[in-house]
């Protein structure tokens, strides 16, 4: 977990509640339009924008498709690379007795994801998934009881409700989009065997992470462990023994992420160019052979972008700047308006202030995320 100063550290306390509802809302608000009179008639977020286009103009819905998917495939592959970086990064970390070079590590994280080519269904990628959640506990537990541990240090005069209006702005931008789970909704959804249950596994998923983020961050983020001394990488405060451990259950994690979003970015692509027609040129493209080039180009792209995040100068603030308006259009934006089209006339007043209040919430999002990396990337100018 990063963090830069103290003061985004009580933002991100403060938003922590509400981020996690207005995520658990525009996720249940986006499977919702997946629906007309209690029947599915819809099945991905490409059919959504697909209806929600229809009369506006010729061939809108054609246009929406290409824009959805690509925002999609660009929200999907970024997230890759930072998983890969992360992962580049940690084992860096890990192997830093050897003095290996970041380029051999990148290669060395590569080599472990090969076999993400040979996905070819939701269950194995479901396990690694599970898998992670688990590092995730084991890491957040190893981490939590090193804290608890430090009961008689912590720092109760840092926790100061001053915030700087900056933090505020980028933590609601940065916790919003560690909640974002939207591109996979409506293939979960679909996949369920009891899709009733879907609002309530919602809620309590949502529930348990804003309270593991809320614990983490009051006793692991600095608030009371390390007061104003937390560096940014947070295992960098933690002791040489314990260290070691928490960085290879995080390289696991970061690994064991990789998975889901590349195989729904090679799904959506394959989906993609099967509903444009590419198939009546290239009949060869319904085949496993076409389908093992769409996942090695990913893979390939994931590295390249990888390559120029570790040797090009602030690569992640036009990382960031992309993130700023894919990010707070797939998890805000497109919910909230795809909720008001479809749901117009079965929504409450209530309801439709809400989407109305959460659609200006993600175009602030949006600009201030794009603001703050133009404003990073003008000062190395």
């Amino acid at each position: 977990r990063h963090t830069s100063t103290l003061s985004r550290l009580i933002s991100e306390l403060i938003t922590l509640p509400n981020d996690s509802w207005v995520c658990n809302h525009t996720g249940r608000s986006l499977v919702a339009c997946l629906y007309e009179e209690e029947h599915r008639v819809r099945h991905s977020y490409q059919d959504i924008m697909d209806a929600c286009c229809k009369g506006l103009w010729p061939n809108w819905s054609v246009v929406g498709g290409w824009l959805i998917n690509l925002a999609q495939v660009i929200e999907l592959l970024m997230t890759c690379t930072l998983y890969l970086l992360v992962s580049t990064t940690l084992l860096c970390d890990s192997l830093s007795g050897v003095a290996l070079p970041r380029s051999v590590c990148s290669l060395m994280s590569l080599m472990f994801l090969l076999p993400c080519l040979l996905l070819t269904d939701l269950r194995p990628v479901s396990t690694f998934s599970l898998l992670c959640s688990l590092a995730h506990i084991l890491i957040s537990l190893l981490v939590i009881l090193y804290c608890l541990s430090c009961a008689r240090y912590w720092s109760w005069s840092s926790l100061s409700l001053s915030v700087d209006p900056e933090d505020f702005i980028v933590s609601v931008g940065v916790i919003i989009f560690s909640y974002t789970s939207q591109i996979f909704l409506p293939s979960l959804e679909g996949s369920m065997e009891v899709r009733g249950q879907f609002d309530t596994m919602l809620g309590w998923t949502h529930g348990v992470a804003c309270i593991m983020k809320t614990t983490f961050s009051l006793l692991v983020g600095a608030v009371l462990t390390w007061g104003s001394e937390t560096s940014e990488v947070i295992t960098d405060n933690l002791p040489l023994n314990l260290r070691p451990i928490v960085n290879l259950c995080l390289l696991a994690k970061a690994l064991l992420s990789f998975p889901l979003p590349f195989y729904s970015a090679a799904e959506i692509l394959q989906t993609w160019f099967l509903r444009v027609g590419v198939g009546s040129f290239h009949p060869c493209i319904q085949n496993e052979s076409f389908i093992f080039f769409i996942k090695s180009w990913a893979l390939l792209d994931n590295y390249s972008l990888l390559y120029r995040a570790i040797f090009v100068p602030r690569f992640s603030l036009l990382m960031g700047l992309t993130g700023s308006v894919t990010g707070a259009a797939m998890t805000l934006i497109l919910p909230s308006l795809f909720h008001l089209k479809l749901q117009w006339m079965r929504l409450t007043v209530q309801d439709r202030i809400i989407d109305v209040a959460i659609l200006s919430l993600g175009i602030i999002c949006s600009v201030a995320g794009v603001i703050c990396a133009v404003k990073g990337l003008l000062k190395d100018l």
